[in-house]
């Protein structure tokens, strides 16, 4: 059996912000990708892939008992599918910040939700938010707590606009071009992230008036102007916008930068070759970058290992 693929995703602009409401702007990410898969391999991957499943199954269940209304699923056909080692079968990695749990997500979703919502179909406001609710009730089983955006992104395959938590649509953004030298690039920090302690990290700062009015003025504000930016192609008025977030993310979230990193966020800052910001809710995995020009930013990060993810 080999299942449709469902590919990563690169939220990249929104992240801790959505959770207060700012706006955001999801990507499908192809590099990765991932599929439910049923053969004889017994690899350790395989083998811990299927036993997550056993349990994520459990979790849908109570699920499903709890809110009869949201969705349902064919257990009979998943649990014997699951018996039979099922596992997902992905290239996606796992603590940073692109999607793992989400493509998981939307790859049982697609195969065996009785009622589900498709693709093909209009996508108007409502189903779109009855996805994204069905899914973050899903992907909580992995995180704790969750937007339903992640696993969204993979099951459309589209560009996702948050306008707020009750307002997304899916979007077109700019054609990439091959010639460009602006570039939107990820910095491998080489260590996992945990979502769910930076979460709690942040929750916790959120207890202090300083900091929700930071977030509100500052982080907010330039998140929502970079969104702006992207989707209409004001490059140079991005980068504006790009350079103030990076700093107040420098002053305001040094615990979700791996520690290594302050004094090269500081540098893309001070020299303009780059502008670093989360991927996601940091504490390591991936680091965001973005570049006016990908030769000097190359240079300047020589060192690390850069992906590159769209050419402006």
């Amino acid at each position: 059996m080999k299942g449709p693929l469902f590919y990563s995703k690169i939220l990249l602009f929104g992240e801790y912000g959505i959770i207060k409401d700012s706006k955001g702007l999801s990507i499908p990410y192809n590099f990765f990708k991932g599929a439910l898969k049923t053969d004889d391999e017994s690899s350790d991957k395989a083998k811990k892939s299927n036993s997550t499943l056993r349990e994520f199954v459990s979790y849908l269940e109570m699920m499903q008992k709890n809110s009869p209304n949201l969705f349902s699923f064919d257990f009979k056909n998943l649990k014997s599918d699951v018996e039979d080692g099922m596992y997902f079968d992905s290239s996606i990695p796992q603590g940073y910040g692109v999607g793992s749990s989400g493509a998981l997500v939307a790859a049982i979703y697609d195969k065996y939700a009785t009622d589900k919502i498709t693709v093909l179909e209009n996508l108007t406001r409502e189903k779109l938010l009855k996805l994204k609710n069905i899914f973050g009730k899903m992907e909580s089983f992995f995180h704790g707590k969750s937007s339903g955006l992640d696993p969204l992104n993979s099951y459309l395959s589209l560009p996702i606009l948050i306008n707020s938590q009750d307002n997304i649509e899916s979007t077109s953004i700019p054609s990439q071009s091959a010639e460009g030298k602006g570039a939107v690039f990820l910095l491998d920090s080489g260590i996992t992230g945990e979502t769910a302690p930076m979460v709690q990290i942040f929750m916790e700062k959120m207890k202090q008036e300083g900091f929700r009015n930071m977030l509100k003025d500052q982080f907010i504000k330039h998140t929502d102007a970079c969104v702006e930016d992207f989707v209409e192609g004001n490059i140079k008025s991005l980068f504006g916008n790009l350079k103030q977030l990076s700093h107040v993310v420098l002053d305001n979230f040094k615990p979700m930068i791996p520690a290594k990193f302050h004094q090269l966020w500081k540098q893309g800052i001070d020299t303009n070759d780059y502008y670093l910001k989360l991927c996601g809710s940091g504490g390591g995995g991936y680091i965001l970058g973005f570049t006016e020009d990908i030769d000097k930013a190359k240079s300047a990060l020589k060192d690390y290992k850069l992906e590159v993810v769209y050419n402006f």
